[in-house]
């Protein structure tokens, strides 16, 4: 029954946290959601996915209800790993609570969301059930990960399943100083690649007898750093290239490198198709004049997309000044999520907790805060099922 299900997030997260599902581990963060949420009615199914490049993951899907609207909640429950355990004050998955303070690796990304939400179904659902339509959770182990054994592939499944989804809410921490005051209808595109430069190798001493590729490989990342792909769009900031590695494989001091890479990743906007964005960059390094340099674009690709100021994001937007007096920013800034594999199926938004320190040494959320993202949650549900129709 729904009353046996605490209404309270902190005890769901301490739970998650004690979990220590670090990609693509499960560690019982999945048996303890399909637990709560068989006790509050759902149906739920769980299912892994394979492939020959990645590793196995287990997924979730529950639901309850039936009909329109139909809302689906997604997240995830593995986390990055902890690095250095000694590092921590207070042990990562120990879930800690200390002076307000809950600490623990996926506090605030995003075992914390999800516990918000639980703790907002329990309330919403309270033996009253829904007033109408579809409530579902589409839970994955793989957002921290390569992404291919997870919510995509759930997601698929999901719509083979007959599933039609009207709205979908991904809990990721979007807030910035407080809860609520961001949220996010959209995403930057990440486009990745590795430029390799080819000479002939040869001893320093005797340059004339090789063919140093690094003076090529300095004019080309020196073109590409200056490159202004775009000036942003409305929705967007300017699209942006680092470079993130550069390696010779070369261990000793006086060997000319036969050949250098350099890796970088782009996060790019709708100003223009990928493709565009691609013959952009390759143009750029044919003309900084670096000979013998080839492009390796690495996949996956993850495409820009934004869904707008539309009902969804206003019932959300009004559910967060309901409980907290904040008028949330409207953002498409930061990394990727799992909102992008939504983004063809229904409009999406993305809400949660400070995200200040995810994936840090000591990452901690406060108690207050998991009570105001719960309130939201719960509010944006009664509009979602009673009042809207995104």
């Amino acid at each position: 029954m729904a009353d046996a299900v605490s209404p309270d997030a902190v005890s769901h997260l301490k739970a998650l946290i004690a979990c220590p599902s670090v990609t693509p581990a499960e560690a019982g963060a999945l048996d303890y959601l399909e637990g709560v949420l068989a006790d509050l009615g759902f149906n739920v199914e769980r299912r892994t996915f394979t492939d020959p490049a990645s590793p196995d993951v287990e997924n979730l899907f529950a639901t309850i209800g039936s009909g329109e609207p139909h809302l689906v909640f997604a997240g995830h429950t593995d986390v990055v790993l902890p690095g250095d355990e000694a590092a921590w004050s207070r042990p990562p998955f120990a879930a800690i609570e200390d002076d307000g303070i809950l600490y623990g690796r996926g506090a605030v990304d995003m075992k914390g969301g999800i516990a918000c939400f639980l703790a907002a179904a329990a309330q919403r659902l309270d033996g009253r059930g829904l007033p109408r339509g579809q409530l579902s959770l589409l839970i994955t182990g793989d957002e921290e990960g390569l992404a291919v054994n997870g919510t995509v592939k759930m997601l698929g499944w999901a719509l083979g399943q007959g599933h039609h989804f009207d709205a979908a809410l991904v809990g990721e921490p979007t807030s910035q100083g407080r809860v609520g005051d961001t949220m996010k209808i959209g995403r930057r595109g990440s486009l990745s690649g590795v430029l390799t430069i080819t000479g002939r190798q040869g001893h320093s001493a005797y340059p004339d007898l090789a063919d140093n590729p690094m003076p090529g490989l300095v004019r080309a990342l020196a073109a590409l750093t200056a490159l202004e792909i775009d000036t942003g769009t409305e929705a967007f900031q300017p699209s942006d290239l680092q470079i993130t590695a550069v390696d010779t494989g070369n261990t000793a001091a006086n060997v000319i490198p036969g050949s250098v890479r350099a890796r970088f990743n782009v996060r790019f906007n709708d100003a223009r198709p990928r493709p565009a964005v691609q013959e952009l960059i390759a143009r750029t390094v044919a003309e900084s004049g670096a000979r013998n340099a080839e492009i390796a674009w690495v996949e996956p690709v993850a495409e820009a997309f934004v869904t707008g100021e539309g009902a969804l994001s206003q019932s959300l937007s009004e559910a967060i000044g309901d409980q907290t007096g904040l008028q949330a920013q409207l953002s498409t800034d930061g990394g990727t999520s799992d909102a992008r594999f939504f983004k063809d199926v229904c409009p999406v938004v993305e809400c949660g907790l400070v995200g200040a320190t995810m994936h840090q040494v000591d990452e901690r959320v406060a108690v207050a805060d998991l009570a105001i993202l719960t309130s939201i949650y719960a509010g944006f549900l009664n509009r979602f099922f009673e009042e809207s129709k995104p």
